[in-house]
């Protein structure tokens, strides 16, 4: 048997629970890790302490200190190899209000539409 290769890591920021809950099941059965955050500074707080994650998968629409844009911008400037994926079910974003490289998934989305991206975005990121 040869080695084995890592999961990719997938950080998934999502205020509501039982959405942020039914994201991590679709990314986890996808074949990704999952790590859970309920909003951007907790994101942040994760990113600053683990070196492995491979994509932020987060909702726009958030309370607290900044939202899944600006979230996506942060992560951009101070971890610029990590993939983002943005997700809303009240606005339509333009992959160009994302910064470069992100990608846009309305919701709601099911678990081929979330597999997809997450395979494209972890595919390109190999290459």
């Amino acid at each position: 048997m040869g080695p084995v290769e890592p999961r990719p890591v997938v950080l998934v920021v999502e205020d509501d629970f039982l959405l942020r809950l039914d994201a991590a099941d679709m990314i986890q059965a996808a074949g990704f890790l999952v790590i859970e955050a309920g909003s951007a500074d907790e994101a942040i707080a994760i990113l600053e302490a683990r070196a492995d994650i491979a994509v932020v998968f987060t909702d726009i629409q958030m309370p607290g200190s900044m939202d899944g844009l600006k979230l996506a911008r942060a992560v951009r400037g101070r971890w610029p190899p990590i993939k983002i994926i943005a997700t809303s079910g009240l606005s339509h974003i333009h992959e160009d209000d994302l910064p470069e490289g992100g990608r846009f998934l309305p919701k709601p989305y099911n678990a081929m539409q979330i597999t997809g991206v997450l395979v494209e975005v972890t595919q390109d990121a190999s290459i």
